[in-house]
């Protein structure tokens, strides 16, 4: 088996390749700049019993998304598993925001979800799953979180889109929305108050706790198993019950 993580050397993305990482074999980081973090993951990627292939391309453009698709072409010939989780985290209310800035943003975070499946699909087959990591700010207004924001609403229909298209083929794609994580991204996006939002959000959480990289991860796991073929287009929430309430 073959995953691809586009954004998959930091947070979220770092921890969904080490989940998958014994049972998908090769695993491909596409990261964008940090060439120390790219290292870190590609060893904790080995260590947890995969391959890891680090491929340095903008996932915000449509030829950094073919970089990637024709380095695990090259090397597997195939991918099981697509995820994109890059974000690019440009924090701005939409008043302020600089116009060219925000639109780069929004590419990034949520158009390029169309990029990336347009590349891989002649890697992807029957029984082959994509996921979009988005999160509640695309259905609620968070403060400076705009470009992130409105990408994540952009990409969740995109992605019903696409699940009409790929169902035919067998492939499915799905969104999940994990509990706000301390990532360098919610640093860039909230600052120095980003410690004590994620701690905030964990004691309010009606389960009582915040969230754990095995809660998304191990849904992932099975959403890409043949017990999962059915669940197609969806937007799964993973924290807690943090959504039903204000």
């Amino acid at each position: 088996m073959a995953i691809l993580v586009a954004g998959g050397t930091k947070g979220i993305g770092r921890a969904i390749a080490k989940a998958f990482a014994e049972q998908a074999g090769d695993v491909f980081l596409g990261y964008h700049g940090d060439d120390a973090a790219a290292a870190a993951a590609a060893e904790a990627v080995s260590q947890a019993g995969g391959r890891p292939h680090l491929v340095k391309a903008d996932a915000g453009t449509p030829e950094g998304c073919a970089a990637m698709a024709e380095a695990a072409s090259a090397v597997a010939g195939r991918l099981d598993q697509v995820v994109h989780c890059a974000v690019d985290a440009y924090a701005s209310t939409t008043l302020a925001a600089d116009p060219a800035r925000f639109a780069r943003a929004v590419t990034t975070n949520g158009t390029s979800l169309l990029f990336l499946v347009q590349a891989v699909l002649p890697l992807l087959a029957s029984g082959s799953s994509v996921f979009y990591l988005t999160s509640r700010g695309g259905r609620i207004v968070v403060s400076n979180y705009a470009a992130v924001g409105v990408a994540k609403a952009l990409a969740e229909s995109l992605m019903r889109y696409l699940a009409v298209e790929l169902a035919p083929r067998g492939i499915r794609i799905n969104a999940i929305a994990p509990a706000i994580v301390e990532t360098d991204a919610v640093r860039t996006l909230f600052g120095a108050e980003a410690g004590e939002i994620v701690r905030a959000a964990a004691s309010h959480n009606p389960t009582g706790r915040g969230v754990r990289d095995s809660d998304y991860t191990s849904l992932m796991l099975w959403l890409a198993s043949p017990a999962a073929e059915f669940i197609q287009g969806q937007v799964i929430f993973v924290n807690g019950g943090a959504n039903l309430s204000g």
